[in-house]
């Protein structure tokens, strides 16, 4: 275990020069809240943690277009998924039964998204990924299928794998989100930190198995190794994350025993997975130019651009973890415009 009693210090002073004040605000609430969360042992405080993290209800009346509802997809592990539809600002208030309606759509994308939190945080009804949802409805014209996945330590790999695997097989089975012009449910994957990372194991089970996804988007994807690569020495404590949170989540999350290059955290390194001539579905990797495992997330594209896969790099130079939360700087436009352009592509 490779611990400093130096790196869990963080100088704060570069982040406020960069990020813009909200951001800032917010994701050092984050970081304090964190730190509390997390114990030395490995445990995790999940009582104090569900009491901090601002939870939403579901909408069945239409706010700002969307509306939204809770559906237990897996009653053997109580697994949730948060389903956003758009609609007019005057349609009626639906019932239960509605929400199961065909949408009607010539070509409906349906975004499957996993939220962040590196295996242990937040969750489908935290207030900052239902608002991201909706954006991204009212954003790509989709249906977001937000999975509440089981979260480290309690609950450690492959569990979340699982979870999206079952979510996946869920959506691609509901005749309700087919399009018109195909007869076919048109899946995307996305996630951000951790959900990136799982959006790359869940497209992988789907190429093996035959379902068809048609894009994988990752923000900002939660990937690492043993190697200390560049990024993480000069980055480390500097934009809200050491090296030590980082360690510590990977621990939580992988099975005991093992390393940072075991598969789920370094799918291109000494135990990965080729993907050469497999049918892997095209990927959008968003890259913040200020986020220390930021060389681990370029590894992945590469890693993808030489196994012949289709592959579109955004690197944005000053953005850090977050920067899609809040409508308050130029990157969050931009990955907006391109996740529209990327699901909008096949429409």
């Amino acid at each position: 275990m490779e611990d400093n009693n130096e790196v869990n210090e963080v100088d704060l002073t570069d982040s406020k020069m960069v990020v813009p004040l909200n951001t800032w605000v917010l994701i050092s609430n984050f970081k304090l809240s964190y730190n509390l969360l997390r114990r030395p042992d490995g445990t995790f405080n999940r009582h104090l943690a569900e009491f901090l993290d601002r939870k939403v209800a579901p909408n069945a009346n239409p706010v700002d277009g969307v509306l939204s509802f809770d559906v237990i997809i897996d009653k053997g592990t109580s697994l949730l998924t948060r389903i956003y539809q758009p609609a007019s600002a005057d349609a009626p208030q639906l019932n239960i039964l509605d929400f199961h309606k065909p949408v009607g759509v010539e070509v409906l994308p349906v975004i499957i998204f996993f939220h962040g939190g590196s295996f242990a945080h937040s969750s489908a009804n935290s207030g900052i990924y239902d608002i991201l949802c909706r954006r991204l409805v009212g954003n790509c014209k989709a249906v977001v299928v937000s999975v509440n996945y089981r979260r480290a330590p309690e609950n450690r790999f492959p569990c979340a794998y699982d979870d999206g695997w079952t979510a996946l097989k869920w959506v691609n089975s509901r005749s309700w989100l087919k399009s018109t012009k195909d007869s076919k449910v048109h899946i995307y994957l996305a996630g951000d930190s951790s959900g990136g990372n799982i959006v790359h194991n869940v497209a992988l089970r789907a190429a093996e198995s035959g379902i068809e996804v048609l894009g994988n988007i990752l923000l900002n994807p939660m990937f690492g190794g043993l190697e200390r690569t560049e990024s993480e020495e000069r980055l480390d404590g500097k934009y809200f994350v050491t090296i030590q949170d980082r360690d510590w989540y990977w621990r939580a999350f992988l099975p005991e025993g093992e390393d940072r290059d075991h598969p789920a955290c370094n799918p291109f390194g000494p135990r990965g997975i080729s993907l050469k001539d497999v049918k892997f579905p095209k990927s959008l990797v968003v890259v913040a130019g200020l986020d220390l495992v930021q060389d681990w997330q370029l590894a992945y594209a590469k890693g993808l651009e030489k196994a012949g896969q289709d592959v579109k790099l955004l690197f944005l130079d000053k953005a850090t973890i977050g920067f899609y939360l809040l409508p308050n700087n130029d990157h969050f436009y931009t990955v907006m415009n391109e996740i529209s352009s990327f699901v909008r592509s096949d429409c």
